[in-house]
């Protein structure tokens, strides 16, 4: 059985996500209702959470397996949890999928401003595939 996956930060990127299911894959335009999307302090990545009347723009990926949802499991790690939410295409039309969004114990480690995908590309990109451990460890 495979599942669609809702990322919202470095996972819109198709190299890292593909590095981290272990395969080649594609996405495409998604939005989100009801939740809000932070950088996290002292990080390269993001964090999102439960906002009613906010909407995180991101990428869906199709028939995630669940052998690469095991690796995203694990490259998410404990700070988050995976839940199923409906996100909404560029036609309009609705999907579920699964996504990871931060648990209520680690909020405190959310910044009040949006995290910035554009920045991330020019100056944190490298400096997290680098740095981040879990990214590493999947190879």
């Amino acid at each position: 059985m495979t599942t669609h996956c809702f990322t919202y930060g470095t996972l819109m990127c198709v190299d890292i996500m593909s590095a981290v299911c272990g395969r080649s894959v594609s996405g495409e335009p998604a939005s989100l209702a009801g939740f809000s999307r932070h950088a996290v302090r002292d990080e390269d990545y993001p964090g999102m959470q439960a906002c009613p009347g906010a909407q995180v723009q991101g990428v869906l990926y199709r028939s995630v397996d669940p052998a690469a949802l095991e690796r995203l499991d694990a490259f998410e790690g404990e700070q988050y949890r995976r839940e199923t939410v409906e996100v909404t295409l560029a036609d309009g039309s609705t999907v579920s999928a699964d996504t990871y969004v931060i648990k209520p114990e680690h909020t405190s480690l959310l910044l009040p401003e949006d995290w910035d995908f554009d920045a991330f590309l020019a100056a944190g990109k490298t400096r997290f595939q680098s740095r981040y451990l879990g990214f590493s460890r999947l190879s």
